[in-house]
């Protein structure tokens, strides 16, 4: 599969599932992810008959598509209730991939208030171990995403920002039932970088490349070429690694990212 057919775009909850896999198909889009939380994809709504008819929709246009959980839902939850209701969570957005035939689900790791940052990333090390063997039983896939630094003042920190962050998840969970999702905006706000993390993340696990620009100062998902981001290089490094899975434009309305789409192909294949 050529570098044009492997780089998806994230739909988010811009539209229905099923609005979502026609319009991928009128436009030569062969990954699309989707959020199944809200409107117009209430999770409650995915039912069999509902599934049945995307999954049929999906093999019949040849779509990959992925689920992509809602990164305000903290994985990290220590409060009773709470917590039970987050482990449901994460085990009906898996009930539905399978029902789907979705083939991942980008999860994360949570966040904390920085002083109780080692007991929430515990409980989110335990929560996702659980998942990941909820999936592996059921035959899901989960991508773990690298997400996003917030400045040091701020209240709420992300997990799973650093390199050393998500290799707490990755060496504790040796699961072929969990992935890396790799945000490369994301990693331009940490010192590591896209090469830092290329180096020490184990490339051996990554199925998805998250792709946006940014400036290198805060979260922040712009246009390629608005920002600070070298794109040759980083398909170069990435495919340096092996990866033969999808990329992932996350960036704009859904007509910026089929336009960055020919536009990231044609920096591409001028580098190289």
């Amino acid at each position: 599969m050529n570098l044009r057919d492997r780089i998806g775009i994230d739909v988010g909850r811009k539209l229905s599932v099923e609005d979502a896999i026609a319009w991928a198909d009128e436009n030569d889009v062969t990954y699309i992810d989707c959020q199944i939380d809200i409107s117009p994809n209430e999770l409650e709504r995915f039912d069999g008959n509902c599934c049945d008819s995307i999954r049929e929709a999906c093999a019949k246009k040849a779509i990959h598509l992925g689920l992509h959980t809602l990164s305000a839902v903290n994985i990290a939850e220590i409060s009773p209730f709470v917590r039970d209701a987050v482990d449901q969570y994460l085990k009906t957005y898996i009930d539905v991939a399978v029902r789907l035939n979705a083939e991942w689900i980008v999860v994360h790791a949570g966040y904390h208030f920085t002083d109780d940052k080692v007991r929430r990333m515990e409980a989110s090390l335990e929560r996702l171990k659980r998942a990941t063997d909820y999936a592996e039983q059921k035959g899901a896939k989960l991508l773990l995403e690298n997400l996003n630094w917030e400045p040091d003042r701020a209240e709420v920190h992300y997990l799973a920002h650093t390199v050393e962050e998500s290799l707490y998840y990755f060496d504790r969970i040796d699961s072929p039932a969990l992935g890396w999702s790799f945000t490369i905006n994301h990693a331009t706000l940490v010192p590591e970088g896209i090469d830092g993390f290329l180096e020490a993340m184990p490339t051996n696990r990554l199925d998805e490349v998250r792709i946006a620009d940014n400036n290198g100062e805060y979260e922040i998902h712009l246009y390629p070429g608005d920002g600070i981001i070298d794109f040759a290089d980083m398909f170069s490094r990435v495919e340096a690694t092996g990866f033969g899975g999808h990329y992932m434009n996350a960036f704009g309305s859904l007509d910026d990212m089929l336009r960055g789409r020919e536009q990231l192909v044609s920096s591409y294949a001028e580098a190289n």
